[in-house]
């Protein structure tokens, strides 16, 4: 076992003897990307811009046909770093593009190889993440950067980590990849039978009719199609004080905001919050692609610019049948069909009377009971299910920041 030493630094806590360490400032130079006003982004040009979201999921792209200094673009094979919002490393493979300025590019001094500044910017980030320097608007300032520090051998122990590295989380991605397959088909199962139960009922044998609706296609033969308006009102009560839980609409549910985390938007005052009671339904009809809707199960207040509306009749609806057939017009792009706006800003809305004027299909109350019943049985065992893979996928991504930390670090040598 090789002799260790305290680096001085307590993220990176002891390194190998014969190891350097000082301030990242001093290694690696950083270079920031172009700060864009609205009106110079183009639907087409000579050159397309690259912002934090193409690093991740996001296909869409702005251009540009501007000449700038050489240094604001990014050729493949460039160490990139994107400081905001989504921060971390990335090692640009494509053709050459503007970066945007909440990235930056890098320069390293000689005595680094990139493969393993790139996994030193691993380690990096998540130590940022787990001492909450961010702000409340999630990005890492060029201060912080530069002032950490970089633990770092000879550049032949250097390429021999990055090496190893590669084939390590090469293999581990490999296995991520395979179960986060699985995951996607067992999610698409689930709004599959989702589907099928809110717009076919449950027993197959059930004589068809046509809906006259394009979204709908055949329904059963003693369905019925009604618009939203004659089911459900929309309801707005602004708060007028402060004091009442404030609640997020999610993917998850409507749930309280977590005020801890720094995540998301604050306003000013909750006071101009609108009302939410237990039984509501509450809508993010804002943004149709991430958007969602649910029923609360708190008394609270949300945001006035989301939709609040309510049942009429109780008696004869169930709401569950109701919460299940307008979840699935989200994850089918039912609504989004409905919408209007700035799809690529995420400002794609559907409309108050595209909304209330939106033809349902609607079965007996003894179906709808039957069919929410059947669909939670149905939708808790694939969960559990999801659930197993998620698990698996965040001890093998939580094992791959540990692998990466203990090798970038000198604490387990290859």
């Amino acid at each position: 076992m090789r002799e260790m030493k305290d680096s001085g630094i307590e993220w990176i806590g002891e390194i190998p003897k014969d190891w350097n360490c000082c301030k990242q400032k001093y290694k690696i130079k950083l270079i920031n990307g172009r700060a864009y006003k609205d009106t110079e982004f183009e639907e087409d040009g000579k050159y397309r811009i690259l912002r934090v979201g193409n690093l991740f999921s996001n296909p869409t792209w702005y251009y540009s046909s501007l000449e700038l200094e050489k240094d604001k673009y990014c050729e493949k094979g460039d160490l990139l770093y994107s400081w905001s919002m989504s921060y971390g490393p990335h090692i640009w493979n494509g053709e050459k593009v503007i970066y945007h300025y909440h990235i930056w590019k890098t320069k390293l001094d000689e005595s680094l190889k990139k493969r393993f500044a790139y996994y030193y910017y691993m380690a990096l980030s998540e130590s940022i993440r787990s001492e909450s320097h961010e702000t409340t608007m999630g990005f890492v300032t060029m201060g912080i950067m530069n002032n950490s520090y970089i633990a770092y051998p000879n550049v032949v122990e250097q390429q021999r980590i990055a090496d190893y590295l590669d084939e390590k989380c090469a293999k581990i991605d490999s296995v991520i990849e395979k179960q986060q397959v699985i995951i996607e088909k067992l999610k698409e199962y689930k709004l599959s039978v989702i589907t099928a139960a809110v717009t076919k009922g449950l027993n197959p044998d059930a004589e068809m009719k046509d809906s006259g609706s394009i979204w709908f296609g055949n329904i059963p033969e003693t369905w019925s199609m009604k618009r939203l308006k004659f089911l459900f009102h929309i309801q707005k009560d602004i708060a007028g004080e402060e004091g009442h839980t404030v609640l997020s609409i999610t993917q998850r549910g409507i749930v309280p905001k977590d005020f801890s985390n720094n995540e998301g938007q604050f306003a000013k005052s909750y006071a101009n919050y609108q009302l939410v009671h237990k039984g509501d339904f509450a809508m993010n009809h804002m943004d149709l692609l991430t958007g969602w809707v649910d029923i609360s199960n708190y008394e609270g207040v949300t945001s006035p610019d989301y939709r609040v509306f309510v049942l009429d009749d109780k008696d004869n609806c169930y709401p569950e049948y109701y919460l299940y057939m307008m979840q699935m017009c989200y994850s089918q792009k039912i609504f989004y069909g409905l919408g209007a706006g700035v799809s690529g800003l995420g400002r794609w809305r559907l409309q108050a009377d595209k909304f209330l004027n939106f033809w349902i299909p609607i079965p007996s109350l003894e179906e709808q009971i039957a069919i929410a019943k059947y669909i939670n049985i149905e939708v808790k065992k694939i969960d559990t299910f999801v659930k197993k893979r998620e698990e698996i996928v965040e001890k093998l991504t939580l094992y791959k920041k540990s692998l990466i930390y203990e090798v970038v670090t000198g604490k387990k040598e290859v």
